[in-house]
């Protein structure tokens, strides 16, 4: 079938599957440098707890089947060498079906992860990324030129990227309708980026130029994405500069290098065409694999699109077990201050307010004022993210934060490791932890140049009180 192929997209499909490697990649390692304390049989919500509980036909995986720390650990480090591979372009050197199988292999594996992860991976872009991962099993190598239908159902994750994101704003927080979350926003996103405190610093002018400019992209220039070339690369070109804008002025963990890899595929790239030795013709098996997974994805769309026009649209929202098809969106409303946790502890005996209290430094989140925020995306620091949303309400930390301060009262070298810094060594933690809540907000012009605190913060009240390690679970 000639329209079962696209050979102008020979390059979009090499880039986008290179650079979904890429993507793939930071995932595995993220797992693999942070599951022990988070999900390993001492981590703060252990798998093998979750396992016992929920059935694997809600939650495919191999854990499931068997876990250890040693296991997902092979795990992690197995889908950091096969997407290593990935990026390299091993699967152009391999038979087709062997090359889609190799693609198959990080799908299962994240797929498996994520099924377990429980809150620490209950962010949109997990989804993104399986959801994306599954249509990179079947754009084919160098025996086949990239099969239309799944160009167009890449974009079709775009759209639901994109337009889902606009309309949730829309349907939110008034200050996307009028022009005004951006005075907010890049102060009180879960993580600033080094550049945020500029971005938050632009004339309120720019801001309402910057919010219009967002809800364009998001909810007229997705309809382009179908339309006949170059409308269509000129309309995935405008989504990427809006990401790198995205990116520039926040972490976001993947997020907006997941879109930026799912515009490219709609990209068609000068003289990007199929090599002249390339075949013309796709095997038959493939052309019918392709179709029947396509009708599969298409038939599973009803329920995303009936929440993308629902009164009641939700966010980030997976409607199958393997994350085949989801809904996403983000920034529905948006947050007017500024509220963090700050975790200290103290060695003396007795826990009074002049106790020699000192701070946990976490790495991505603020913490001490005249520490300038680092960049830390596409790389997700996800202790630093669940402390934002403690901050935000103590039901977000009840099932982890117990447990938290439990390992750190133990001295728990796999906890500490994801910190920034510990002011207590493992072998002499602290006899007490207590946890205030601080109003946070950036600093002025003037007072960076005084202080040079990028922050200035208030205390507002005692999150938790001072707690010794038999006392953890009676106090949260």
């Amino acid at each position: 079938m000639d329209w079962f192929i696209a050979p102008d997209y020979w390059l979009s499909r090499l880039v986008f599957q290179r650079a979904l490697a890429g993507v793939y990649l930071v995932a595995f390692l993220t797992a693999a440098l942070q599951f022990r304390a988070l999900l390993g049989e001492r981590g703060l919500l252990p798998v093998p707890r979750f396992v016992a509980r929920v059935p694997f036909r809600r939650a495919p995986s191999l854990f499931h089947l068997h876990y250890s720390d040693r296991f997902f650990a092979c795990c992690s480090w197995a889908g950091c060498v096969v997407s290593a591979a990935l990026l390299a372009g091993v699967d152009g050197y391999l038979p087709l079906g062997a090359a889609m199988a190799l693609w198959l292999v990080p799908w299962a594996l994240y797929l498996s992860i994520v099924n377990v992860g429980q809150t620490w991976y209950a962010f949109g872009w997990e989804s993104l990324l399986l959801e994306t991962g599954f249509l990179a099993v079947f754009l084919g190598n160098d025996e086949v030129a990239p099969p239309v239908v799944v160009l167009f159902l890449l974009r079709w994750i775009l759209v639901r990227v994109e337009f889902g994101a606009g309309l949730i704003k829309m349907r939110g927080d008034a200050c996307w309708r009028n022009l005004t979350c951006l005075d907010y926003h890049h102060e009180t996103q879960p993580m600033p980026g080094p550049l945020s405190w500029f971005f938050h610093h632009l004339p309120r002018p720019l801001h309402r130029v910057e919010t219009a400019a967002n809800h364009v992209t998001q909810l007229a220039v997705p309809v382009l994405l179908f339309t006949p070339q170059p409308v269509a690369t000129a309309a995935a070109s405008l989504m990427i500069l809006t990401q790198l804008w995205l990116v520039l002025s926040g972490n976001f963990s993947w997020l907006n290098w997941i879109t930026i890899v799912l515009a490219v595929s709609a990209i068609r790239f000068p003289g990007g065409g199929a090599p002249a030795s390339a075949p013309d013709t796709a095997p038959l098996w493939f052309e019918v694999l392709v179709l029947a997974v396509a009708a599969l994805l298409l038939f599973l769309s009803y329920r995303p699109v009936a929440n993308m026009v629902s009164r009641r649209q939700v966010m980030n929202r997976s409607f199958d077990p393997l994350h085949l098809v989801n809904t996403y969106g983000a920034f529905g409303s948006v947050n007017r201050v500024r509220y963090e946790l700050v975790v200290e502890g103290t060695a003396d005996a007795v826990a009074r307010e002049d106790s020699d209290w000192r701070a946990y430094e976490f790495r991505g989140k603020p913490g001490d004022p005249r520490r300038w925020p680092r960049q830390f995306a596409p790389y997700h620091l996800r202790l630093d993210w669940l402390m934002w949303f403690a901050a935000l309400s103590p039901a977000y930390a009840g099932p982890w934060f117990g447990a938290l301060v439990e390992r750190l009262l133990e001295g728990d070298r796999a906890t500490l490791r994801l910190l920034r810094r510990s002011p207590f060594p493992p072998d002499a933690p602290p006899r007490y932890i207590r946890a205030r809540l601080f109003h946070y907000r950036f600093t002025t012009w003037r007072e960076l140049r005084e202080t040079g605190a990028c922050w200035e913060r208030t205390y507002v009240r005692d999150f938790l009180p001072p707690t010794r390690l038999a006392e953890t679970a009676e106090r949260i």
